[in-house]
């Protein structure tokens, strides 16, 4: 592993780079605004295909979310970062096209802040996942009104990011107000 897989690259509040920070350490201490994505994959029915975060993970271990998240090393761009991060979590390729950017804060457990400046991409696939067991628990295509529903009975089973971004997801993918 090289010096930069384990950093994130800071931002400001229009996206600017500011330089980089260990992964750890911009999630502690209030956290620092830093790049990271969010993929949503959809299938020809139009199911979402969610995740559920691998309990060993340093956050968030057990919850639902969309189909891939991470940060961008240095010098990496948002499109190489997803094609990796979607093959290492979940062992599939998709393409994908981003769709909007959004900045969330949110506190967790442990000394742990997301601070993150989010750029959602979207992409189509009939794939079944080759989840790696370390990063991801299980995997689900699932109809987006059964979605909607769900969360809305039980947000607690959601992560942040995913319970912040999925609504505009929902409505470009259907092209309506969800």
């Amino acid at each position: 592993m090289n010096s930069n897989e384990e950093k994130v690259i800071l931002v400001d509040h229009s996206n600017r780079e500011l330089g980089t920070m260990e992964k750890m350490e911009a999630h502690r201490n209030g956290g620092t605004l830093h790049r990271a994505f969010s993929i949503f994959i959809f299938n020809s029915t139009g199911d979402m295909l969610l995740q559920r975060r691998a309990l060993s993970k340093y956050h968030s271990g057990g919850l639902l979310t969309n189909t891939c998240c991470s940060h961008p090393r240095p010098g990496e761009d948002i499109y190489q970062a997803g094609s990796r991060r979607l093959m290492e979590e979940m062992g599939m390729q998709c393409a994908v096209q981003e769709i909007f950017c959004f900045e969330y804060k949110a506190h967790l457990d442990g000394d742990i802040t997301e601070w993150e400046y989010d750029h959602v991409l979207v992409g189509n696939s009939d794939s079944v996942p080759k989840i790696n067991p370390t990063e991801v628990a299980d995997f689900q295509y699932v109809a987006v009104e059964e979605l909607l529903l769900d969360l809305q009975s039980h947000p607690e089973k959601y992560t942040h990011w995913f319970k912040a971004s999925v609504q505009k997801v929902v409505e470009w993918q259907t092209g309506e107000k969800a």
